[in-house]
């Protein structure tokens, strides 16, 4: 198996797991570390040496594009998943992996994005839960109050990936995709300007500069933030478990309490998409067409059964459970999950810290997973509007009041196309 978990803890953890399947099953199997920036070349010279491993973990990026290039053997994979009973796993995540009905490698664990707020604050004021853009503007009005309290911390530095990945996520909970079937299409422009005027008004309600995932981190942790937009890396910081991160919002660095007063919105959604989204980063298994396929399926259905709570014991704060439980406890994986330590100078189990609405609305993200480019097939296209930072450059001139919606929609647009 080759895996992009290469942090010697983590590559222990793996190993354990291939230890403890030879003992069961008498196939040994060989943990091979990638660095997750070669994978791609590695997988393609391996491929083109008919020289792959049985079993390949690694992003959500390469599902499409390995499945189309013949190196993910896709009947394989859903064996593996039909076995393991694909009705156990969470919808997105199987969505981002289904060709044709069929699925090109087996999700094994993600995350989602969240709004992490202020539930105290929200509880106090008889505000509802920031589910949606009008309940976020709703509590930006009763909330924000500079400098003490800040309605929310926007990310508006344009080169940062975090900006990226915060407007993909408040683009998807209204719909609002740049990609179609053939690639770049350009946004549907009553979408975008629903989202742009809205994150405008979170941004407004921001300290002024250059913000991204520090700042967000810093005043929230200062209990100056009513929301912000982070991964769920940040779970162990709150509850005080990690020293290079503490909460400063009394004088303990290992305080539970402003993580008792947090709460969490994995999908939140605008006016033109109802139903809401969750931007995630999902992570499989792939059974490769160079593989002992019987063995790799086996390791598969080990690695997401027996030995799953092992499986996701590598870094649970990121490896959420994408199978649910079994036939016999739906909810089977989630209790083991959410029973495990995380943390890094103290350790803790979610549940110790946060309470079961908390963790319950941490995994039901995975529901509605998505991102730009998976459901039209087309992840390099939207690669290619992430990384050219055109919508991060322009929606940054429209919170500086140097452009109007209508106009900032047009330009993306008309950036767009020359890509």
């Amino acid at each position: 198996m080759w895996t992009t978990e290469e942090q010697p803890e983590r590559l222990a953890k793996q190993e354990a797991l291939a230890a403890d399947f030879e003992s069961k099953t008498g196939t040994a199997v060989e943990v091979i570390p990638v660095t997750e920036t070669d994978l791609g070349k590695r997988a393609t010279a391996a491929f083109a040496a008919n020289d792959l491993p049985d079993v390949i973990y690694h992003t959500l990026q390469y599902v499409q594009p390995w499945a189309e290039a013949g190196i993910l053997d896709i009947d394989a994979n859903t064996e593996a998943l039909e076995e393991l009973d694909a009705g156990t796993f969470a919808p997105g995540a199987l969505k981002m992996a289904d060709i044709d009905g069929d699925f090109a490698a087996v999700p094994v664990d993600g995350w989602t994005q969240m709004v992490i707020y202020r539930k105290d604050l929200f509880d106090a004021a008889g505000l509802a839960a920031p589910t949606s853009y009008d309940a976020i503007r709703a509590a930006l009005d009763k909330l924000h109050n500079p400098p003490e309290l800040y309605g929310f911390v926007a990310a508006t530095k344009i080169d940062e990936n975090f900006m990226s990945q915060v407007l993909e996520h408040v683009l998807l909970a209204n719909g609002a995709t740049p990609i179609g079937p053939k690639g770049i299409a350009g946004f549907d422009e009553k979408k975008l300007v629903e989202s742009l005027e809205f994150y405008k008004a979170v941004a407004k309600a921001s300290p002024p500069g250059e913000l991204y995932w520090k700042q967000s981190r810093e005043l929230y942790f200062a209990g100056k933030a009513a929301m912000i937009i982070w991964s769920p890396f940040i779970l162990d910081e709150l509850a005080g478990l990690r020293d290079s991160a503490p909460p400063t919002i009394n004088d303990d660095p290992a305080s539970r309490e402003l993580a008792g007063m947090t709460g969490v919105v994995t999908a939140f959604s605008g006016p033109s998409n109802p139903s809401g989204a969750a931007w995630a980063d999902i992570r499989y298994l792939g059974v490769t067409t160079n593989a002992d396929t019987d063995a790799a399926i086996e390791f598969i259905k080990y690695a997401l059964d027996e030995g799953y709570a092992q499986t996701l014991s590598i870094a649970p704060e990121g490896k959420f459970p994408v199978r649910r439980g079994d036939g016999d406890d739906p909810e089977k994986f989630v209790k083991l999950w959410s029973g495990l330590p995380v943390g890094v100078d103290r350790k803790a189990p979610l549940t110790e810290v946060y309470p079961p609405e908390v963790i319950a609305a941490i995994v039901s993200g995975l529901d509605t997973a998505q991102r730009w480019g998976v459901a039209e097939g087309q992840l390099s296209a939207a690669s290619k509007v992430l990384n050219s930072q055109i919508v991060n450059r322009i929606v940054r001139q429209f919170i500086d009041d140097e452009v109007s919606a209508a106009e900032a929609a047009k330009t993306i647009n008309a950036e767009l196309a020359k890509l």
